[in-house]
């Protein structure tokens, strides 16, 4: 469950956090949500796997990103830590040495739970807006779907929206085909 912790909270707080969590600042309020339940992380885990070889290495796809695992991102006063993120490498040539990303992704990927569905929609998709993100994926492991969103202009419109065992093609890795089925936990 997403917990608020602190109001007027600072960064320092945020560090100060156990490691048994994952820590956010937006608009002054930290919070600290669980590390992701298996199945998220599980289909976090292969969606950057099918990834990172066509979009981040060149291999079978066309390179020219980076994509991360968790990053902190510093957003202005806001300080969020998405599941997935990609930078076209146009943009970000050369990854920074720092702990944190200071410049807006182009992608983000949230995996969904019923504790962190509400916190993702409502506050974070409008920070990613306001800061250009251009892309952002919501996965929702349990009910294996996949809703991906494009920003046109101050809004965000739905580009397409993928379940069960799908085999795809979503912006911005269109050049791709992914099929789902490598996102799901395996049914029993």
């Amino acid at each position: 469950m997403t917990v608020t912790v602190k109001k007027h909270a600072t960064y320092q707080d945020l560090c100060a956090l156990p490691e048994t969590v994952v820590g956010e600042l937006v608009a002054g309020e930290l919070l600290a949500s669980p590390r992701p339940a298996n199945r998220h992380a599980a289909a976090t885990t292969a969606l950057v796997g099918e990834l990172t070889g066509p979009f981040q290495w060149g291999r079978g796809g066309p390179g020219g990103w980076w994509i991360f695992h968790e990053p902190e991102l510093h957003l202005g006063r806001d300080v969020l830590v998405p599941d997935l993120a990609g930078w076209r490498r146009t943009r970000m040539p050369v990854y920074p040495d720092e702990s944190f990303f200071t410049l807006p992704p182009d992608w983000v990927c949230e995996a969904l739970s019923p504790s962190t569905a509400s916190f993702d929609r409502m506050k974070k998709m409008p920070i990613y807006m306001r800061e250009q993100v251009g892309h952002v994926w919501l996965i929702e492991p349990v009910t294996r779907t996949l809703e991906v969103f494009r920003r046109e202009g101050d809004r965000w419109v739905l580009a397409g929206n993928y379940a069960g065992d799908e085999r795809i093609r979503a912006e911005p890795f269109e050049a791709v085909e992914l099929a789902l089925e490598m996102l799901w936990h395996p049914s029993k």
